[in-house]
């Protein structure tokens, strides 16, 4: 069917690429320990991949054809609507942390107990806001033309303190540990590279590309969790919770909203929009901080040689030498 969205088919071809630019670079920040970016990037890169996937399917209609991956595809945006802001509360708290530390000695205990301390927070509030979602979950999901699979919250009390609120709460704090973090470094700015000498997972450059990853995060974070909810309470009644049976009465329909209706409500088109276009505007922000920094071009020569060694090319060595070809 034809499409009435603008941005076919700019929005699948930039969230598929927000997808790969996400992952490429996971495999050699794993090795930095860094639970909060590698988090960061997970979330972002599974939310553009599933939003790729969405748009493509859905484009022109809104049939039920994949009712099992919409049940996942909905689930996931609700965790990607806190597991983003959590990774981004983890980094500015590992910034923290680095700039307040007393002693420059970190035993691989230390390590590992922020290890912990991050997942709990980056994959552990997200799933447990995902689960108790169920709670307010009015049916199974809607199905928005153009955009695919969406998930429902059922306008009532107990989902602001379940769902709505913490993307701002997350973003908040994450706020106070950013100017916390500002106030630190200013007052120890002359031990700063001393700090960042002894971190070897660490140094100025990334700190502050981290420190600029954080603050337009939160940046984007906070209002976007405001208007949600200003966009739950507009025009929307506040029904009162009743009975877990009264809220999941027929929980198995589906709802379809075609493309004329639900863009027929700006403020619900801005909210949705917005939701799909920000974690690809965070795969890419990721990408331009850390893409062409110097330990990633050294990770991308170091891939480009392991696959050109299997065609018969060997890597110059580092005096000069030129490359040997295959004969």
């Amino acid at each position: 069917m034809q499409s009435h969205d603008p941005t076919y088919p700019l929005f699948p071809i930039f969230s598929f690429l927000g997808f790969l630019v996400s992952i490429i670079p996971l495999p050699w920040h794993l090795q930095a320990w860094n639970a909060g970016t590698c988090a960061f990037m997970i979330w972002t890169g599974l939310s553009c991949l599933s939003e790729f996937i969405n748009s493509i399917i859905w484009r022109g209609n809104v049939l039920n054809v994949a009712p099992v991956w919409c049940d996942i595809s909905s689930k996931l945006m609700i965790g990607v609507g806190i597991g983003i802001p959590a990774s981004t509360l983890c980094i500015s708290r590992r910034l923290y942390n680095i700039t307040a530390v007393q002693t420059v000695s970190v035993t691989r205990e230390d390590k590992r107990r922020v290890l912990i301390g991050d997942l709990c927070i980056a994959v552990g509030i997200p799933v447990i806001i995902m689960i108790l979602h169920v709670v307010v979950q009015g049916h199974r999901f809607d199905i928005l033309e153009d955009i695919g699979c969406y998930p429902v919250v059922f306008n009532t009390l107990p989902a602001y303190f379940l769902y709505y609120i913490w993307p701002v709460v997350i973003g908040v704090v994450s706020f106070c540990y950013s100017c916390l973090t500002l106030r630190s470094f200013w007052q120890r700015r002359l031990q700063f590279s001393q700090l960042m000498n002894s971190n070897s997972s660490m140094n100025a450059s990334r700190y502050f590309r981290l420190m600029l990853l954080a603050v337009v995060d939160i940046l984007c974070t906070i209002p976007l969790g405001v208007y949600t909810i200003y966009i739950a309470t507009k025009g929307v009644p506040l029904s009162p919770w009743v009975s877990w049976e009264d809220t999941h009465f027929d929980f198995g329909r589906v709802v379809k909203i075609p493309t004329l209706f639900w863009r027929s409500d700006p403020s619900f088109q801005i909210g949705v929009e917005l939701t799909r276009w920000l974690p690809v505007f965070c795969a890419f922000l990721f990408f331009a901080l850390f893409g062409f920094a110097s330990e990633a071009k050294k990770h991308y020569a170091m891939a480009f040689w392991w696959v050109a060694k299997r065609f018969g090319f060997n890597r110059p060595s580092a005096k000069g030498t030129k490359a040997t070809f295959p004969r």
